[in-house]
């Protein structure tokens, strides 16, 4: 088993970065949904009502900002955020930093309605080993196996309707930062914590059924074994003190798999 990708999303909701590694912060990787597209009363916007956010194409500057590219919209080069902070829709976060006034005209003409784009202060938005919401956990990990899995029963239900196969689901639209290859279908969700290198993390949750439920909103589920019912992703958090200020931890592509038992387990 070894982890095949890592994935980054500098704003929250956005076209993910493939990576050949990434720096393990205590709030989770390095340059990882520090942004996030927000309305007038800091509301995250779902990305289920405006697709469009997938359009969005982020890149980090050198100095800290970004520069946003989408379809039918010119690039902007968004400065470092600085502004005021406002109210802001997050579990664990209650206050974020207003970007500069171009990027929320910027996000307002992409999504057709008012919105405003923040900045999530990382060294106030640390984990603690008790959290793990479903998608406030540091990192997002999905197997390709359980991914293939699925891609299969879609194409069986198709076929038991005399109808064509769909296309493969899309392994962005679950938003994983680790893609891991080589376990057997959802053996993830029966997972309690994953080695990644040399670094142990905690599964806080099973994250599919939400996503799957939103990507097959017009098909008919298959029954399926109840020891699998939730698909495709799981929510980690890094198993070690992760609340404490620490020196940033190196992931690459490589092996990865349940971590030896310890005292702890």
């Amino acid at each position: 088993m070894e982890l095949a990708e890592i994935r980054t999303y500098p704003i929250k909701s956005t076209k993910g970065i493939l990576r050949p590694s990434a720096q393990v912060l205590p709030w989770g990787l390095e340059g990882d949904r520090r942004w996030a597209a927000v309305d007038p009363l800091g509301e995250v916007i779902w990305v289920g009502e405006h697709p469009r956010l997938l359009s969005v194409s982020a890149t980090e500057t050198p100095e800290g900002g970004l520069r946003l590219s989408a379809k039918g919209m010119d690039e902007l080069k968004v400065p470092p955020a600085t502004g005021d902070t406002i109210p802001a829709g997050f579990s664990n976060l209650d206050r974020a930093v207003l970007a500069h006034a171009d990027a929320h005209e910027w996000f307002t003409r992409l999504l057709g309605k008012p919105a405003r784009l923040i900045w999530l202060d990382t060294r106030r938005r640390t984990m603690t080993e008790e959290h793990g919401g479903l998608w406030d956990a540091p990192l997002l990990l999905i197997s390709r196996s359980s991914l293939q899995r699925l891609d299969d029963w879609i194409a069986e239900d198709a076929m038991e309707r005399q109808e064509h196969p769909p296309d493969p689901l899309d392994i962005a639209r679950f938003r994983p930062n680790a893609v891991i290859d080589g376990a057997e279908p959802f053996a993830e969700d029966a997972w309690t914590s994953v080695r990644i290198g040399e670094i142990d993390m905690k599964a806080a949750s099973t994250a599919g059924s939400n996503r799957w439920a939103r990507s097959q909103s017009r098909r008919r589920r298959r029954p399926r074994d109840p020891r699998t019912s939730s698909p495709a992703s799981a929510a980690l958090a890094p198993r070690t003190a992760a609340h404490k200020p620490r020196s940033p931890v190196a992931v690459r592509s490589g092996a990865a798999g349940p971590p030896p038992p310890t005292d702890a387990d």
